[in-house]
């Protein structure tokens, strides 16, 4: 029996988001989600729970696996999915078939789906209305909480009204060139975020600056195979954040924090690991929540040190903390 796709059902798409935004179609750009008022740092913008999820091993093909997973849907919620753009669709397969469908499954499936921790990878018709932005054009951010089964969108940077919500959908601590072919290969568009969209003058200062970033978390990442020392490996660390600040790129720095503060207590450098796990709790209250496990694992660490797990793994090493512009920022 051939799959039938279901007729349109209207969804207010808005009704799911936690912060005031209307979904909406943008020129050129599809569907994306729009500010209706002033949101602020840290502030949870979606928690939304997988239509359905696909383990990361299956015996079937994988257009079989997710025609049976449709199946189980209620008619909106395959609506909501068949609502998705896609792209990459074979050419030649014909309609109305087994392949058809299968193949316009999987096309969405492929061009939505973002992990869902230990249980595979989900499609989360919400957040999937989030277009791209690159570097620091992208606002918000999201997190698999795997002993929730949900995924959470946090915005990391202030968002005016009637600005977009952006996220990122790759790495974007590269060259244009490498960032658009990416796109490109894999979501089907050029990108004209407002980095890529600039001068080509700024645009070659931005990639020295976000390939600097992929360069010295390179050199920080050498610690673990003592090829650094912790003072090298903190001033690499600073460097980080300080090219970050200067290009407005905010993201992930909650994780460099509690990677500093793991150096500073292998070397048992009390101090130190108070002041860089406080200032992961802090960005991993904006990225994460302030009630996510990593936020409140750097809580307890401020409060004892030494129950760090990495604790005098290291020799002895006065490392240092944060520079006080880190912190004020």
């Amino acid at each position: 029996m051939l799959w039938e796709k279901p007729p349109p059902v209207d969804v207010p798409e808005e009704d799911a988001f936690l912060v005031p935004v209307q979904v909406t179609e943008l020129p050129g750009r599809g569907m994306g989600v729009i500010a209706t008022k002033d949101i602020q740092r840290g502030e949870l913008v979606l928690r939304e729970k997988p239509l359905f999820v696909v383990p990361n091993r299956v015996s079937m093909s994988p257009g079989a696996v997710l025609l049976s997973s449709l199946a189980t849907l209620s008619p909106r919620q395959r609506a909501s999915y068949y609502n998705l753009s896609y792209v990459n669709f074979p050419a030649g397969v014909p309609p109305e078939t087994d392949a058809f469908n299968e193949e316009l499954a999987l096309a969405i499936f492929q061009t939505n789906a973002v992990s869902a921790g230990s249980q595979g990878v989900g499609i989360f018709p919400r957040m999937a209305r989030l277009n791209h932005g690159c570097s620091s054009a992208f606002n918000v951010v999201y997190t698999w909480r795997d002993d929730e089964g949900v995924l959470v969108v946090h915005a990391l940077k202030p968002i005016k009204q009637g600005e977009e919500l952006l996220t990122t959908y790759t790495d974007t601590k590269r060259p244009r060139h490498v960032r658009r072919q990416f796109l490109r290969e894999h979501y089907g568009f050029e990108c004209q975020c407002s980095v890529c969209s600039l001068p080509d003058d700024l645009s070659a200062r931005s990639d020295e600056r976000l390939t600097g970033m992929a360069e010295l978390y390179a050199q920080f990442s050498s610690w673990q195979h003592d090829r650094v020392n912790g003072k090298e490996a903190i001033a690499a660390a600073i460097s980080i954040w300080r090219l970050g600040e200067e290009e407005g790129y905010w993201s992930e720095r909650g994780q460099l924090a509690a990677d500093v503060a793991h150096v500073a207590a292998a070397h048992s450098d009390v101090s130190a690991v108070r002041e860089w796990a406080a200032l992961a709790r802090r960005w991993y209250a904006y990225e994460l929540g302030a009630d996510s496990a990593q936020a409140q694992e750097m809580g307890r660490i401020v409060g004892q040190p030494q129950l760090h797990a990495a604790w005098g793994t290291r020799h002895r090493e006065t490392v240092g903390g944060p520079e006080p512009w880190m912190s004020a920022a």
